[in-house]
């Protein structure tokens, strides 16, 4: 598994190549509902413009969210992956 400095790197050359911004971004999440997870994901995404959807599994364990929002360079979209890398449990896909 590569190192965090290494995935954003590639990440922001991906990004760069592909995406003209300012451009419509969706980030999408899997957190554990155990503790406050979801609230902290929330948190992170707590502008204007940003629309937050949810979806509980089965189980109820689980929720994915999506997060739906313009962003203004490959740059911002790193940063909200940082913003929420500290969250326990979260699965980035």
């Amino acid at each position: 598994m590569s190192s965090q400095p290494e995935f954003y790197a590639k990440l922001k050359e991906s990004l760069e190549a592909s995406t003209t911004f300012p451009s419509e971004y969706l980030f999408k999440f899997i957190v554990p509902t155990s503790k406050n997870q979801l609230k902290e994901v929330k948190t992170v995404f707590d502008v204007p413009g940003a629309v937050i959807k949810t979806k509980s599994s089965k189980t109820n364990k689980y929720v994915s969210v999506s997060v739906s929002m313009v962003m203004e360079s490959s740059d911002s979209i790193i940063e909200k992956y940082i913003g929420v890398s500290g969250v326990e449990g979260i699965i980035s896909l």
